[in-house]
């Protein structure tokens, strides 16, 4: 898969207007429903988005001043993205949408010159300046999927969904390192039909672990925004089994994801 970084940032920028759009006309009492991400608000997706923006252009700019801010985090315990949660969760609903994307611009501005292969920390492995952008775009969408569950929204899934689904197979082996697992030798071929029916594919032809159907299921699971069991997603052999019991695309402490049967499948479209 290869992309620009003008392309990725284009991505990211369409993904903003998406869930900034969601929330721009919520009477303030809205931003105060509860999400699927337990004791999280919409309001409190909002400030997570806009808070790991500035570190990650922090990152970018001053990776020295940005470990030692991470390290900061570290000593809150595991749950840091809670601690940073409560830190803003009363902000001013107005204030709240302009930080966030007051925040994005200037992620997208410190992105644009750089070079993709560029190394960069994180709060888990370090990535490229690529991969970061990519992070955020799959933070974007999955937040933006809690905030849509809220509200009841079904977002249409765009071709956007290839680079999410791209991180989700990419982070296969840190998954596994993430619970002290040992990684699978077995490779997984996965096969994903995207949003206007084309077919995206990972993997050996000949592999027998494999997981297939729509790029949308794929995303959903691999951002633990639905369990596997509430998409359609055909997943055969054990390691291909365990992996979608663990996927997670995202950086800390593994997540709770969500329990089977707490969203219907409807036509394979959650």
């Amino acid at each position: 898969m290869s992309v620009t970084m003008a392309d990725l940032l284009a991505d990211l920028g369409a993904e903003t207007e998406v869930v900034a759009n969601m929330v721009a006309g919520l009477a303030e009492d809205d931003w105060n429903r509860a999400t699927p991400a337990v004791g999280w608000a919409i309001r409190d997706q909002i400030s997570h988005l806009a808070y790991f923006d500035v570190a990650a252009a922090l990152a970018a700019r001053d990776p020295v001043r940005f470990r030692e801010e991470a390290n900061m985090l570290f000593a809150l315990g595991d749950n840091f993205p809670d601690e940073v949660a409560r830190r803003y969760h009363d902000m001013a609903v107005d204030e709240l949408l302009n930080w966030f994307r007051q925040a994005r611009r200037s992620f997208i501005e410190t992105f644009m010159p750089l070079d993709p292969r560029m190394r960069l920390p994180w709060y888990g492995p370090e990535m490229s300046a690529a991969s970061s952008v990519t992070a955020r775009l799959m933070e974007t969408w999955a937040h933006g999927q809690d905030i849509a569950d809220s509200l009841d929204i079904r977002r249409e899934p765009t071709s956007r969904l290839r680079n999410i689904a791209h991180l989700g197979v990419s982070t296969f082996a840190f998954a596994y390192m993430l619970r002290g697992l040992d990684v699978p030798a077995a490779s997984v071929r996965v096969e994903l039909e995207s949003p206007d029916g084309g077919m995206w594919t990972w993997g050996p032809e000949d592999a027998a672990d494999r997981v297939m159907g729509s790029a949308l299921d794929f995303c959903l699971v691999v951002t633990q925004r639905r369990h596997v069991a509430d998409t359609t997603l055909r997943v055969v052999g054990a390691t291909a089994v365990q992996w979608m019991s663990i996927a997670q695309a995202f950086a800390g402490r593994p997540g709770p994801g969500r329990q089977p049967g707490q969203f219907p499948t409807q036509n394979g479209e959650p």
